[in-house]
């Protein structure tokens, strides 16, 4: 078998421009050379191989059937060199992508993130705010706060804080909350995405789910914003309303919670893990909830 890497990289580029219709003076403008330099790669090209790639008639050029076969490799792996060098640029500049849900990141993580940018003014953070798991090995995205279980094959995930669930409403709501069962008399809201069960926390309180009624939103978002206008009950994780509970803006109605299993986890992929810009920013992430919640993250 012919050994490819005998074959230099740009007559590898100009077999593919060619081959996928391309003409010998639109590879030449591509690959900055004169079209007889093109020719003289395909040439050599094909000396080095021991295969006629192009048959030539006065049309121009047409591919064989042999490189017919090969032209979607070609086309594929100059692809995946243009987003090699693609990440090598990212992973330089001074732009963190950043993927993370909207409520986490509206109510927790972009409040403080004025912070981050008065440590590290160089660095610019760019949000793919979604519930979506991004695949963080196959786009611009440098690196990802999820809620979850932390097993995503073929990433690093750094657990940041376990979370748990419990009830919250505005502080007129609690003199009407003396017990669960009182649930049944008051709105809740429902968020129809979410990960967290009203009979989980019924079954951690000991006592019967009633029937629970009340305004139900897709986008946990506006849940909350519901909540905090004092619409109704809500379960929300931890994090998601540390703030607003410290503010007064919402309380805990119930000491009941259900320590779930899930976590919010920092994920990168192996080689953005090394990334200056993503280590710096997961750092300063770990320091901030230590710093809300009083005890340190683990890793």
């Amino acid at each position: 078998m012919a050994n490819p890497f005998k074959v230099p990289l740009n007559a590898l580029r100009a077999i593919e421009i060619v081959g996928r219709g391309g003409t010998l003076s639109t590879a030449a403008d591509e690959l900055g050379v004169t079209p007889g330099a093109v020719s003289q790669h395909i040439r050599r090209a094909e000396e080095r191989l021991g295969y006629v790639l192009f048959e030539r008639d006065r049309a121009g050029l047409r591919p064989t059937p042999a490189l017919d076969v090969a032209l979607p490799h070609l086309h594929r792996g100059f692809q995946a060199l243009a987003a090699g060098v693609a990440a090598i640029e990212q992973s330089h500049s001074g732009t963190l992508t950043l993927s993370a849900a909207p409520a986490f990141a509206a109510r927790w993580l972009v409040p403080r993130l004025g912070r981050f940018s008065r440590e590290n003014p160089e660095i610019e953070i760019r949000f793919s705010a979604t519930v979506a798991l991004v695949d963080l090995n196959h786009s611009d995205i440098d690196c990802a706060v999820r809620l979850g279980r932390g097993n995503w094959p073929d990433l690093k995930a750094e657990c940041l804080l376990p979370q748990p669930f419990f009830p919250v409403a505005t502080p007129e709501w609690r003199a009407k909350l003396r017990s669960p069962a009182d649930l049944a008399t008051v709105p809740v809201i429902h968020d129809e995405g979410t990960m967290v069960d009203w009979r989980e926390w019924f079954a951690a309180a000991g006592t019967p789910m009633p029937e629970l009624a009340g305004p139900r939103f897709s986008d946990p978002v506006l849940g909350l914003e519901a909540a905090m206008a004092g619409q109704g009950v809500m379960l929300a994780w931890d994090m998601v309303v540390a703030d607003a509970l410290a503010l007064g803006r919402l309380v805990r109605p119930f000491d009941i919670e259900v320590e779930s299993r899930f976590a919010y986890w920092f994920v990168s992929t192996a080689a953005s893990s090394r990334s200056n810009k993503v280590r710096r920013f997961r750092d300063w992430l770990k320091r901030e909830i230590a710093l809300t919640h009083g005890r340190p993250t683990s890793v």
